[in-house]
């Protein structure tokens, strides 16, 4: 048992910010864990059962939502996903922080959790550079592309909700601003 306390390290920006690799980024630290979430979509050519995601049947989540097992959850494309509260206490209390790269939706229940919180929100440095970003992935059509577009001013103006926003206009330095808020050493991991 560390003599740490751990955080609830909240993570969100519209589609194509850098949060995902932010996340990564993050979890390598050795002070940093992961919480995996559930889901009941179907899993991905490659993903794995409690790595990935907990893949659950539709009812098994709403089991779990009723008996409140769930610090947040939401409806996503058809789909429901959630954070498991036991992983997260139990890394908490191990002294570790837990990065959740999170919709908006999701950072609002987590903010009531009553866990000791820091949310970020990534910004990208402007809408013409996020849709460049969107296109060069190549990895949704025109049509999700749009619907993912749509939703971008939302979230946006959400930002004022976190602790701190941060923009991605050069991803080592926004590391290094996020490393200096949460308090990591600046060292190599």
């Amino acid at each position: 048992m560390s003599n740490r306390e751990g955080k609830l390290v909240i993570v969100s920006g519209p589609t194509a910010s850098g949060k995902s690799t932010l996340w990564r980024r993050l979890v390598a630290r050795p002070e940093v864990s992961f919480s995996t979430s559930a889901t009941t979509r179907k899993p991905r050519e490659g993903e794995v059962d409690g790595r990935d995601y907990f893949f659950l049947s539709s009812e098994e989540f709403n089991r779990r939502l009723e008996a409140g097992e769930f610090l947040e959850h939401a409806e996503v494309h058809g789909r429901f996903y959630g954070t498991l509260r036991a992983e997260v206490e139990r890394a908490l209390t191990d002294g570790k922080d837990i990065v959740l790269e999170i919709d908006i939706q999701g950072a609002e229940q987590l903010r009531r959790s009553g866990l000791p919180t820091v949310s970020l929100f990534v910004m990208p440095p402007s809408p013409e550079v996020l849709r460049n970003r969107l296109r060069s992935r190549g990895t949704e059509n025109e049509e999700e592309m749009a619907r993912r577009l749509s939703i971008v001013e939302k979230e946006v103006a959400a930002r004022h909700d976190y602790d701190h926003v941060v923009v991605n206009d050069d991803f080592e330095r926004m590391l290094r601003e996020v490393e200096e808020i949460l308090g990591y050493s600046q060292q190599e991991v």
